[in-house]
């Protein structure tokens, strides 16, 4: 096994340890609606989420290109993808928060820093450097794939929309209503593991899979919380909601 393939399984085993970590003993990562002081120096939760952000957004899509492999049509879709939702992420999503003074301890983007770059790197040294060439496009799985992204970054988008307009005025926060709200807590979490999850199928790499599950192994816990918290914080909170997946979990 060479020391790439190594890299990737050793990072979903991470994955999986967090996973489990998160699940079981509940930990709530003290960013957004569970910021919690006591995690050292505190910056701008708009600028954090910026920084942590950058280094998917700059990292995959330079090893991607210019990187030696001769890149196809299925690459550039690819690093298209990637670059769209990153871009979103690191210069429209943080501008767009109605938070205003609200921070978030440095160790978060610190943190995030590192695992952005770390599927960034993956992702495009795999793209630029590995990747077999000429690889067909218009094939079933990759426009299942390449569908199953745009659903999931819509589902994203909107979910992001409508928590934002709820903090208009810097209002506190309120019980969604309406749409995907009436069936989980975070379709927001749910779009996003369907999106990495149809990046995964389309690019058919290791390290997109990678990618997928640290998406899931990530998000799923972080549903978790917010509908505990929601729970806890309203006692007119839906009993029929489920956290993340509709009508299962």
């Amino acid at each position: 096994m060479d020391w790439f393939t190594t890299l990737n399984y050793i990072w979903i085993a991470v994955a999986l340890v967090t996973f489990l970590s998160l699940v079981f003993t509940k930990i709530r990562a003290p960013y957004g609606r569970h910021t919690a002081k006591g995690w050292g120096p505190m910056i701008s939760n708009k600028w954090g989420w910026f920084w942590m952000e950058l280094p998917a957004f700059l990292v995959f899509p330079l090893l991607a290109i210019f990187g030696p492999r001769e890149k196809d049509v299925l690459s550039w879709i690819l690093i298209g993808m990637w670059t769209f939702h990153y871009f979103n992420r690191t210069l429209i999503f943080p501008f767009r928060l109605k938070t205003k003074g609200k921070k978030m301890p440095l160790t978060i983007p610190l943190s995030a820093i590192f695992f952005n770059g770390m599927n960034g790197f993956l992702n495009g040294y795999y793209l630029g450097f590995i990747a077999p060439s000429d690889e067909p496009w218009l094939r079933p799985i990759v426009l299942l794939g390449i569908s199953l992204f745009f659903i999931g970054f819509t589902i994203n988008y909107i979910t992001d929309q409508k928590l934002i307009a709820l903090r208009k005025n810097n209002s506190g926060y309120q019980i969604p209503r309406g749409w995907l709200f009436e069936k989980i807590s975070c379709p927001n979490h749910f779009g996003e593991t369907i999106e990495w999850t149809g990046f995964a199928i389309a690019a058919g790499s290791l390290p997109a899979a990678t990618f997928a599950i640290w998406t899931f192994c990530n998000l799923a816990p972080r549903a978790l919380n917010h509908h505990e918290w929601y729970k806890e914080n309203f006692e007119d909170y839906p009993k029929t909601r489920k956290a993340f997946v509709p009508y299962l979990w």
